[in-house]
């Protein structure tokens, strides 16, 4: 009988809830078998994406790198001219 009460092991939800355990409703669909082609379609637009990417990337880091070099060039020529001056 000691072991009827005993709450060591159970859950909180076992604890309070004593009504029945709730089943999915949700159907769960039908794959259709079209020989792989959603798949190819699929692989196609990923790589498109991913080509996509890369060029922005690519453009991306190349105003980085031309930005990065205008600005050294900018700290160098203002570094030059506090040296003449003296």
């Amino acid at each position: 009988m000691e072991g009827l009460n005993n709450s060591y092991g159970t859950s909180w939800a076992d604890q309070w809830d004593d009504g029945p355990d709730p089943i999915s409703a949700v159907p769960q669909k039908k794959r259709s078998n079209n020989n792989g082609t959603g798949a190819a379609k699929y692989k196609q637009k990923v790589g498109d994406g991913f080509d996509k990417t890369k060029s922005v990337a690519s453009t991306g880091l190349k105003k980085v790198k031309e930005g990065t070099s205008v600005g050294f060039q900018w700290i160098k020529s203002k570094y030059h001219k506090t040296t003449q001056k003296r």
